[in-house]
């Protein structure tokens, strides 16, 4: 980096620098000024030379140094010389007046003294010379005198004079030059060869198509779980940053109130605590978060045991960090949690231990409306007195306790409370895994990493064997690659720059805005699932046959019939009918769509390594020998040996298949013969079409035609034509003896959005405060679900 020469206008040196060189800090000499200024003032101007000097790229450096070395003329003995002798004699003449006669304001003979320099830099250093970069005559050097000048920095020089005197270092750069060129056109003819438009587009079209609606209620609960769990976290080791900052400003105040008694310290403690309450405010909402999605989400993947302990130890390190006048509070509140907690888990012990258990249990329970139970035992009294610690905590120094004291034990309380609900959710196994898991990641660390290396390198190479994770090499580099490719010729992707300006964002403030438009888009979703919500009608098939059908088709026109049928959009029905026939209308197939694109031998590769391999087919040789009576059967024909030998591929990937069908079905009609007889007859123009999806194959390949079903749909789209088609919600066969056919009603798999709404709530209200007010949401929606279903039955019974 180099160092700088650093003096003072007070010494020898420092004067004859700032006397004779005009712009020292250009020649690497920094000059403070001691003469005219404080202490503080030059300590200033030092600190700030030394870091005008340290934003200086090498290149600056690199040019100062050799700047500093053309001043070797100046700082030559024979050159110094003059001054001394100059000074001798200007000291005699003042001594000796009549023996020595001298002009003090006479210059300097400075003869011979020259150093040269290009226009670009300050002016000369010498004072006999102008101070301006303007041509000079001193500066007219002939041919030797450039050939003196040693230049030491080949990269000052134009590109003509550095290939005659440098002439390697020329070529090096014209090299560097041309491989930079090349790289980059390079990258742009490869990138406009290969259609990544196309490749991203099909790549983004086969994830969406295979992610599931099944995939997103399963993975978003547990995204926004662990994220907002991580944000948690995060706030609270910046809360214990702040508890740090309490004690330095305490003691700032005290130091200012001794010298300053007139200070208002309770102002200034006021101030100081509502400018640190952001990380407090992100924490609650974390904490919002994590309290919704953790009973959504599934618990087999949340490990309960590990953060529970995790959790106790955010407790106790948030109560350590507290406030010294809410510790008397704190304490008290603490235990009472602690205790009301406690009994509450009592619960979970055997019943043997009924002595134990009765400290758990809830002896009264008064209901407060139509959701809310208001309980009355030994963890209910404990919690309520918890509300009055609180309240007392906030009411200190009327009421400046709610941000100095009952907003920071918020944390504690919520880390409290995640541990009691974690431990209620964990298991004894779970807990001595935590147990001595996290007793060997703190003594046996080594021996653990090594361990845990060995079974990680095990199962990589069971992976490669079982081909899964080959699987995912070659499924996340197809879906990588041109992604990479495209961000990197387009946008020049930097990783280091990408960390560098995460780093420098706020983490908690992106993770609350993505989980915050997440659960947005989510609750949309799910408002627009309750409003669409169903009726469920006690029309029948003859009557909505009379009323949508040819016969008032007869009586007025198809159009007036489709108006007058639009008024039953979105009743619920359930019918009986005969089964006619099923199609398949479309087949969808992602992984196939993309691999078709490939070239041959590695769609094929691809081909056998995601999907199956045709059957061997082996034909059946006809033996000579006697068979024993009877013969046995033989054995029964896969059908896609039928295809083999017309097969394109040795492989086939059609277990992605998903299937659309269409059902048709018609209304049995009841009609007598002439001998009295009743039989079913069947008009064609009253069929339905109902479409059913992939969950409905197991039932509808297995069909025959004639078969009675019973199905379930909701009226809706061309109410009132001919052959309406409907949306299948379930389907039952009556009369099917095939034992392959479901004898279960088989229902369209739709996820109850309303009761996973309900249940977070109530998981919500419970966190907070139960035991002592509990809410019983599931169980009124139960009940309505129940007298619906009732309703449904007897309706049913009556067809």
């Amino acid at each position: 980096m180099g160092i700088p020469s650093v003096t003072t206008n007070l010494s020898g040196f420092g004067c004859f620098m700032e006397e004779h060189v005009s712009d020292p800090a250009a020649y690497g000499i920094y000059i403070v000024d001691r003469r005219f200024r404080s202490p503080e003032e030059s300590c200033n101007q030092l600190t700030q030379f030394m870091f005008s000097f340290c934003q200086q790229s090498r290149r600056q450096r690199i040019i100062q140094r050799n700047r500093t070395e053309r001043l070797s003329d100046l700082l030559d003995w024979r050159y110094l010389g003059r001054f001394y002798i100059y000074a001798r004699h200007l000291a005699l003449s003042r001594s000796f007046p009549d023996k020595f006669n001298m002009d003090p304001k006479a210059p300097l003979k400075t003869e011979g003294f020259r150093y040269p320099r290009p226009s670009s830099v300050p002016p000369s250093p010498s004072v006999s010379l102008h101070s301006t970069p303007h041509h000079s005559d001193a500066e007219d050097d002939d041919d030797d005198e450039e050939d003196r000048v040693v230049v030491r920095n080949p990269d000052e020089l134009p590109l003509h004079q550095k290939m005659l005197k440098f002439p390697l270092i020329a070529l090096l750069e014209i090299k560097e030059h041309l491989i930079e060129w090349a790289s980059r056109a390079g990258m742009q003819w490869l990138s406009a060869l290969i259609p990544t438009h196309h490749v991203n587009a099909l790549i983004f079209f086969f994830i969406i198509s295979n992610l599931t609606i099944e995939f997103f209620i399963f993975l978003i609960p547990l995204l926004i779980f662990y994220l907002s769990f991580f944000s948690m976290v995060i706030c609270t080791l910046r809360v214990f940053q702040n508890s740090k900052a309490w004690e330095h400003f305490r003691a700032l105040t005290d130091l200012l109130a001794h010298f300053e008694p007139g200070l208002d310290l309770e102002q200034a403690e006021t101030n100081f605590g509502w400018t640190h309450l952001e990380p407090y405010l992100y924490f609650l909402l974390s904490v919002v978060f994590v309290v919704f999605s953790f009973p959504v989400a599934d618990k087999s993947w949340i490990p309960c045991s590990e953060l529970a302990a995790v959790a106790l130890f955010f407790t106790i390190t948030a109560f350590l960090s507290l406030h010294a006048s809410a510790q008397l509070f704190a304490r008290k509140a603490l235990l009472t949690e602690v205790l009301s907690g406690a009994c509450s888990l009592t619960q979970l012990l055997p019943e043997t231990l009924w002595l134990l258990r009765v400290l758990g249990m809830t002896f009264i329970t008064v209901p407060v409306g139509d959701v809310l139970v208001l309980n009355m035992g030994i963890p209910c009294f404990l919690y309520g007195h918890l509300f009055y610690l609180l309240f007392r905590m906030a009411q200190l120094r009327g009421f400046k306790g709610t941000y100095l004291c009952l907003v920071p034990y918020l944390v504690c309380f919520t880390w409290c409370e995640l541990c009691l609900v974690f431990l209620n959710n964990s298991t004894p196994i779970g807990l001595i895994r935590t147990c001595v898991g996290y007793f060997l990641f703190i003594f046996a660390l080594p021996v653990l990493s090594l361990g845990l290396a060995a079974m990680l390198m095990i199962q990589l190479v069971q992976w490669f064997l079982t081909l899964e994770v080959t699987k995912m090499a070659v499924t996340l580099v197809v879906c990588f690659v041109p992604v990479v490719l495209r961000l990197w010729t387009r946008f020049s992707l930097n990783p280091i720059r990408v960390f560098r300006s995460l780093s420098h964002s706020s983490i908690v403030k992106l993770i609350l805005v993505w989980l915050s438009a997440v659960l947005l888009f989510c609750w949309m979703y799910v408002y627009r699932s309750e409003g669409m919500k169903v009726y469920n009608s006690p029309l029948t098939w003859p009557e909505y046959s009379n009323i949508c059908g040819p016969m008032a088709w007869k009586e007025s026109n198809m159009a007036q019939t489709q108006i007058l049928c639009s008024h039953l959009e979105g009743h619920r029905v359930t019918w009986t009918g005969r089964f006619k026939y099923v199609r398949v209308t479309d087949i969808e197939n992602g992984p196939q769509s993309v691999i078709n694109l490939m070239p041959v031998f590695l769609g094929d590769w691809m081909r056998c390594l995601y999907g199956e391999p045709y059957p061997s087919c082996e034909e059946v040789k006809l033996s000579s020998d006697p068979q024993p009576l009877p013969a046995p059967a033989p054995p029964v024909e896969n059908p896609l040996c039928k295809l083999k030998r017309l097969a394109k591929h040795d492989c086939h990937i059609k277990r992605f298949d998903r299937y659309k069908f269409e059902v048709t079905l018609g209304m049995p009609l009841e009609r007598k013969t002439k001998n009295g007889t009743i039989i079913e007859d069947e008009d064609a123009t009253k069929d339905i079409v109902l479409r059913a999806s992939n969950e409905f194959k197991s039932v509808l390949l297995h069909l025959n035609s004639g078969s009675l079903v019973e199905f379930s749909t909701i009226l809706e789209g061309r109410l009132g034509s001919k052959w309406p088609v409907f949306e299948m919600k379930a389907i039952h066969c009556v009369s099917c003896g095939d034992i392959r056919v479901l004898s279960r009603k088989q229902y369209k798999i739709e996820h109850d959005w309303r009761r996973t709404a309900q249940s977070a709530l109530q998981f919500g209200f419970d966190f907070f405060f139960k035991p002592l007010l509990t809410a019983r949401m599931e169980e009124h929606s139960e009940t309505e679900t129940g007298t619906e279903t009732e309703e449904d039955g007897s309706r049913e019974r009556t067809f």
